[in-house]
């Protein structure tokens, strides 16, 4: 298959974002706000299997909008689902390979992208500069530059991206993160986000055979090409430094974002530091499985917990998140409910509904305006960043046993995090005086990029090395 050099595929692309400035009457008006249901948004998915047949189902559930092409590495999977695109609509979706080749295709409008988490930065970009709107799922980047490189295409050529971070649209999320700004439970400083969610091993570290019906180049694209070690191809990436940012930036990502919006802060903030481990058990994967990050952000604190063991909830809550006001405390237990309560733990309100977010970014695409997304792709970046920014310092940590950890612990707030922690590992049969984790530095940041005494060694890891030509590009050339 022929493959463009990069200085072709961007003068195509610029041929591509001129005529979609003109890509016909009909989808004119409907950028114009026409609620005219003939309108119809033509749609590409890329990676189509998990996640990605959500997207496919969302969107085959729509009168305004049509699947015309799928794109998947994996043969078996992009067949599958355009079978279902034709049973479902009675028209098919062409099948691509390579992203490149649909991008092409100027009548596509938005294009909605489920691929592992190391292709979402560069398929966004690239989707972006071929004239596209985008959907793209959480968390938007593999590493913090990317994401800000997305912004800034996104703002450069004004196309549409929503961040596939549903809570954005929940009515249960968005009416509790209301009242928490209106200030009901009282000053909140601090908030939690949880990622309490069991996995067991992926299996023992080997050398595993590539299906044959994956183009395996494609599939790495940006990350290097090493043999397959784990016993899955497919969704066990997420636990692979190279594909993967963990379940912290996994599920975890959709709670800290809801943890960052409820407190109500901008930007990366002030530090950060994490600690954890893949604890439990010796497989495959490389991630941490049992992980906390502490964020500050001036004078609040934001706290994000990953167990991947057997784990009681906290305070009814499982994978969700906890703000702590003066007044009471707002327990959020799922995506579309929620509770607040007083200081004596008495319920006072009760927060359900769930949302429409493909329709949110749908409604966007029409108006034009990125201001009328729920989860705009700066709101995406910055909550993806977080996570990237946990893993950071907990790469760069010390190996010492927890126990030794415990002396370096400051903070009431961090001090309870740590003893709760020890409690989890504990309950799981692993003592403290001789399970070691990797006990992350305290990171201070500028911006978007660290300073301080481990800056030297933090700095290189806001990026990557990228494999050509599936490189995302700098700042100047996106």
């Amino acid at each position: 298959m022929y493959k463009p050099s990069r200085r072709e595929f961007l003068e195509q692309s610029m041929l591509a974002a001129t005529a979609a400035l003109t890509v016909g009457p009909s989808f004119a008006r409907a950028a114009e706000g026409s609620s005219d249901p003939s309108e119809i948004i033509k749609v590409c998915c890329i990676g189509v299997r998990g996640r990605g047949d959500g997207h496919v189902s969302e969107y085959l559930a729509r009168k305004d909008c049509e699947i015309t092409a799928v794109v998947d590495v994996d043969d078996g999977v992009a067949e599958k689902s355009a079978d279902k695109i034709r049973n479902k609509s009675g028209r098919t979706p062409k099948i691509y390979k390579d992203m490149r080749e649909a991008f092409d295709d100027k009548s596509i409008n938005l294009v909605s992208i489920a691929t592992p988490n190391h292709w979402h930065a560069l398929a966004a970009i690239w989707a972006i500069q071929a004239g596209k709107d985008v959907y793209v799922e959480k968390p938007v980047s593999h590493n913090v530059s990317e994401g800000r490189r997305i912004v800034e295409a996104a703002r450069k050529h004004k196309k549409i991206v929503q961040t596939g971070t549903q809570c954005r649209s929940s009515k249960a999320t968005r009416d509790a993160i209301a009242y928490i700004q209106a200030g009901e439970i009282g000053e909140v400083k601090l908030a939690r986000g949880l990622c309490y969610k069991p996995r067991g091993s992926i299996g023992p570290k080997g050398n595993y055979e590539i299906p044959a019906n994956v183009d395996y180049d494609l599939w790495c694209g940006p990350a290097p090409v090493k043999p397959l070690t784990r016993k899955n191809l497919h969704y066990d990436w997420h636990w692979i430094w190279d594909t993967g940012n963990g379940d912290l930036g996994n599920q975890g990502i959709h709670q800290m974002d809801v943890a960052r919006w409820g407190l109500g802060v901008e930007g990366l903030g002030d530090s950060v530091q994490s600690y954890g481990g893949r604890l439990g058990y010796i497989d495959a994967g490389e991630t941490a499985n049992s992980q906390v990050s502490v964020h500050k952000f001036g004078d609040k604190t934001l706290i994000f917990e990953t167990r991947g063991l057997k784990t009681d909830d906290l305070r009814g809550a499982r994978v969700g998140n906890i703000f702590y006001g003066t007044k009471g405390y707002v327990v959020m237990s799922g995506y579309d409910k929620g509770a607040a309560f007083d200081l004596d733990g008495k319920m006072v309100k009760e927060f359900k509904g769930s949302g429409d977010h493909f329709g949110n970014c749908i409604e966007a695409v029409r108006s034009r305006k990125h201001t009328d997304l729920h989860a705009d792709i700066e709101e995406g970046h910055r909550s993806s960043a977080l996570c990237h920014l946990g893993n950071i310092s907990y790469l760069l940590g010390e190996q010492m046993t927890v126990k030794e950890a415990g002396s370096s612990i400051k903070g009431k707030d961090e001090l309870e995090s740590y003893e709760t922690f020890g409690k989890y590992l504990t309950g799981n049969g692993l003592a403290l005086d001789s399970t070691k984790i990797g006990f992350g530095p305290v990171l201070t940041l500028k911006g978007e990029v660290f300073e301080g005494t481990k800056a030297k060694e933090a700095n290189p890891m806001l990026t990557r090395e990228y494999r050509k030509p599936f490189v995302v590009p700098k700042s100047e050339d996106v």
